[in-house]
């Protein structure tokens, strides 16, 4: 596989399908940095079981068109709070990211303090594979239990609501019957 399609798609990625070992894949947001991607998962942040302690994770990157185009083993490497390299990448990673509650700043010392895990994802040489060898069929699985999912309840309704007696609506149209001729000519006039 050309290095040029993983480059590409490692530029373009903003969410990468990432899996530990034989575990499942976790759709996880990302920033790309040169050509690794970074990650940060841990405590208010997302979940990504296993990554923080992995050494190697399987990084499955898709294209413009929505599908998998590549899929490569990635090294892990786990970036330390005050390291140059989590000065560098945690600040633009805390910018990029959505919904963020405070300034990027504020983010950092948070990731810090409660010992999320920043990651560098760093594709291995020659474990790469690409859109001519990946299955042809979906890789589409049921959705997984989560403590995130919830049992729907039905609505909460404060009064019932009547059905509009449709002749009385059809009297009153027709001026028959829906206001009395007495005692009413100074109100409707």
């Amino acid at each position: 596989m050309s290095s040029g399609v993983l480059e590409e798609a490692i530029k373009k990625a903003a969410i990468a399908w990432i899996s530990v070992g034989d575990g499942p894949a976790y759709a996880l947001w990302c920033m790309p940095v040169e050509s690794s991607l970074a990650v940060v998962s841990g405590p208010g942040e997302q979940f990504a079981p296993g990554l923080a302690e992995a050494q190697r994770a399987t990084v499955r990157l898709r294209g413009d068109h929505g599908g998998l185009i590549v899929q490569v083993e990635a090294e892990v490497s786990r970036l330390d709070p005050g390291s140059a390299e989590w000065d560098e990448i945690a600040p633009q990673l805390a910018g990029k990211r959505l919904n963020a509650s405070g300034t990027a700043e504020e983010v950092v010392a948070r990731w810090a303090a409660d010992g999320c895990a920043l990651v560098r994802l760093t594709p291995a040489a020659d474990a790469t594979t690409g859109a001519a060898d990946l299955p042809a069929e979906s890789q589409a699985a049921p959705p997984r239990e989560t403590p995130a999912r919830v049992e729907t309840r039905r609505p909460f309704r404060l009064h019932r609501v009547k059905k509009p007696d449709r002749a009385a609506d059809a009297a009153r149209s027709t001026g028959s019957g829906s206001l009395p001729d007495e005692g009413w000519d100074g109100y409707l006039a």
